[in-house]
């Protein structure tokens, strides 16, 4: 249950805890009972707290395990250098596949992103990622725009709908069986989250495309309106390898195939193909 936070604590509404992916903690004065906080836990529900500038601080996930994550997380803690780099790299080409794809619908030109897919190397050992984005975020919102996650407007929607999508992939990792620290290419030892930023790397444009279609409505900054549709590229449908599937699967999908790599079950990751099908994120205009 929702309520108000004046005197008289008014009823807002009631959600089934059985329909939430996340609860995202991102205003000023909330509260919340332990409750609350035990249910999402029990059900695998992150709590994502948020900062002034809509970036995830701090992050609830449960710490009871599903029955194959023992030999998962054993499997993921003994992953070789070499197969971290492979992986590591396929995640960076579906990065820059999915970039290119939302510059094409935005009617920029995708030529100088596609021509770096094949110059991706084992562990990306040329950075081609950075490379990538240089020439990515000038021609999606023009020359003048610096991604700086400290700055209001369209930095700040993509901060949030980050948060949105890294509260999912999260959630998909810890029931995948896999140890959310222990990443491919994420190192830093102030990061809880390494293997989920690297996940969700190959996702990210999906949030950048519906940030530019919020700003072609003149919609640039943090409303309940534009929290509400960046929250709604979780449910869009994408292609897989197993056909149309909402995002929300895919982003499990991906995590427990990278699981399955580690054990040996199978030997390439699950990854969504370039873009969304239909009408899809049309429907929130």
């Amino acid at each position: 249950m929702v309520e108000s936070t004046g005197a008289d604590r008014q009823e807002m509404g009631r959600v089934p805890l059985d329909d939430i992916a996340a609860v995202i903690a991102n205003a000023h004065g909330l509260s919340y009972t332990n409750n609350i906080l035990v249910a999402c836990a029990e059900r695998g529900i992150p709590f994502v707290l948020c900062a002034a500038n809509h970036n995830a601080i701090g992050l609830l996930l449960t710490i009871e395990g599903n029955s194959l994550q023992a030999g998962r997380m054993q499997a993921q803690l003994s992953s070789s250098k070499p197969l971290q780099k492979q992986l590591w790299a396929c995640l960076v080409r579906a990065k820059l596949a999915q970039q290119a794809w939302v510059l094409a619908e935005t009617g920029k030109p995708t030529a100088p992103v596609t021509a770096l897919i094949s110059k991706v190397r084992s562990g990306d050992s040329g950075n081609i990622e950075a490379q990538g984005a240089q020439r990515y975020w000038p021609l999606l919102f023009g020359t003048s725009f610096r991604r700086d996650r400290t700055v209001e407007g369209i930095n700040s929607l993509l901060n949030y709908g980050y948060t949105v999508l890294r509260a999912a992939m999260a959630r998909a990792v810890v029931a995948a069986g896999l140890h959310p620290t222990l990443g491919l290419h994420h190192h830093n030892a102030g990061n809880a989250m390494c293997l989920v930023d690297d996940l969700m790397e190959p996702f990210r444009p999906l949030i950048d495309y519906c940030v530019w279609k919020l700003c072609q409505k003149s919609q640039e900054f943090i409303t309940p309106e534009t929290k509400q549709e960046l929250v709604y590229v979780l449910y869009q449908d994408v292609a897989s390898p197993q056909g149309r599937t909402p995002l929300m699967h895919a982003i499990q999908q991906l995590a427990t195939s990278l699981a399955q790599v580690y054990v040996g079950e199978r030997f390439e990751l699950e990854l969504p193909e370039p873009g969304v099908l239909d009408e899809l994120l049309d429907d929130i205009n």
